[in-house]
């Protein structure tokens, strides 16, 4: 086997490793925080229900007031 063969055949496996896909990276370590940041995440969803809620009958009660047949 000739240099030029060995040699082509080494660049064309090291092109090919280096196209491969990385590895994905780790997913972040578990704090003692977490369950914390958990329960705030799902009072901020709570809250945000609560909110449309009260819009929706701010703009019903609104409606009412003002002789509208339907609320918006």
């Amino acid at each position: 086997m000739g240099s030029r063969q060995l040699l082509t055949m080494t660049l064309a496996v090291l092109f090919t490793a280096s196209c491969s896909a990385p590895e994905p990276p780790p997913p972040p370590p578990k704090t003692v925080f977490d369950p914390l940041v958990h329960d705030l995440d799902r009072a901020r969803g709570v809250q945000n229900t609560v909110d449309e809620n009260t819009d929706k009958a701010r703009k019903a009660v609104q409606a009412q007031e003002n002789g509208d047949a339907s609320p918006p």
